[in-house]
């Protein structure tokens, strides 16, 4: 176990730049060279599980910071976290013009006080794009505003017994938060539930309703437990690399007039083929058609803007008609790192915080993650399906049981 546990905590201690020199206190038998300007290591840490413990020696130099003999970090600042209540053994070497000094310390890792949620503990945003099941899934009522909305969607998907929320076309999301840091191990660290399933007839495998999210993550790096002055990354999918993605796609959605006289299409169940307009800022424009399944409307109704922006990462479209005549629509799953993309019991439902990358593209490291957007990431129509649609139902860290 504990061979186990050092080599989970290599992920786990990663440095990410703070402010915030440590007092120190140094190893007196490794101190031979008086160049390095540096006190040391305090004799002992204390950090509660899953809390970020930020050691910051303030000093030139390459620095490699080891358990048990085991590397878990060769930055200029440690920023520790661990799941297991435990005494762990740190050691720094510093390197400083062929001077090497050591330092010894103990990082002692307690239960914390009072009981951590492995669900999802807040909702600070929602705002889904246009879709037929926006102002249903929360339902809207007649006057309510967007802090009677959100309360809704926390609702929804705050603790065990999480439902569901639609975050409508492309670019439509929903901000969430944990009560502690999902600490960034090895491996996949935590799960977003939703509503995909495997289509019984379909021809692919891994295929059927599947309506990908984009993900982004935010370490709470000002401890103030709001995602406010926090950098957001995005969690790099399997299609992130690919020249089928186009980064920074928005889109516009055109507030409805709904006494409009509506234009139908050939097939029944098209209501209206020139419902919502909408553009993006590739040249594109078009109409979302309203159908025959959903006759609310379909643009958020507690939004007074007469039309609004939506903006993020567009990954290609998932979804064929494998009927060739518009009766059976199938959505194929990618292969990992996206929101309802996959059955919750699979485990591409499951998310690897070190697939983090900062806006160039570059992969970051990441002691956790304390908050998770997600938006819907296609800009599809399927047919008499609608509009390819993420929906959330539940987040959980997969380290806390």
């Amino acid at each position: 176990m504990e061979k186990n546990r050092v080599k989970i905590l290599k992920i786990a201690a990663l440095a990410f730049l703070l402010i915030g020199p440590a007092a120190c206190k140094s190893d007196d038998d490794d101190i031979n060279n008086g160049n390095i300007s540096f006190d040391g290591l305090k004799d002992s840490y204390t950090v509660d599980r899953f809390k970020v413990l930020n050691i910051a020696p303030n000093v030139t130099g390459k620095l490699t910071w080891s358990i048990n003999d085991a590397v878990i970090s060769e930055d200029a600042e440690l920023d520790f976290i661990s799941p297991y209540s435990d005494t762990y053994p740190l050691t720094l070497k510093i390197e400083n013009n062929g001077m090497v000094k050591t330092y010894k310390s103990t990082i002692i890792v307690k239960q914390e006080t009072g009981t951590y949620s492995r669900y999802i503990s807040n909702v600070f945003d929602f705002r889904p794009a246009v879709g037929q099941f926006t102002n249903e899934v929360p339902e809207y009522a007649a006057g309510n505003t967007f802090s009677q909305l959100l309360q809704k969607a926390k609702e929804s998907l705050v603790g065990s017994n999480s439902t569901m929320v639609t975050l409508g076309g492309f670019g439509g999301y929903v901000v969430f938060g944990f009560d502690h840091t999902i600490p960034n191990m090895d491996g996949r660290d935590f799960k977003i539930l939703g509503n995909a399933f495997w289509g019984n007839d379909a021809n692919d495998p891994r295929s059927g309703s599947c309506e990908p999210g984009i993900i982004m993550v935010a370490y709470d790096k000002n401890k103030n437990g709001k995602p406010d002055d926090n950098e957001w990354y995005e969690i790099a999918g399997s299609e992130y690399f690919k020249n089928t993605t186009v980064k920074n796609y928005s889109i516009t959605y055109f507030k409805p007039d709904e006494n409009k006289p509506a234009v139908p299409g050939a097939d029944p169940w098209q209501a209206d083929v020139e419902y919502i307009k909408w553009q993006d800022n590739l040249g594109n424009n078009g109409f979302k058609t309203k159908n025959a399944f959903h006759a609310q409307s379909y643009y958020p109704l507690w939004l007074s803007e007469t039309s609004y922006v939506l903006t993020g990462t567009k990954i290609k479209n998932n979804f064929y008609d494998q009927s060739g005549n518009g009766s059976y629509w199938v959505g194929k799953s990618y292969e990992f790192g996206y929101a309802d993309n996959a059955p919750n019991n699979d485990g591409a439902s499951d998310i690897d915080i070190s697939w983090a990358v900062d806006k160039s593209g570059s992969y970051v490291k990441l002691p956790g993650i304390d908050f998770v957007k997600v938006y819907t990431g296609i800009n599809q129509e399927a047919g008499w399906l609608g509009e390819v649609s993420t929906e959330v139902g539940g987040a959980y860290d997969l380290h806390l049981h």
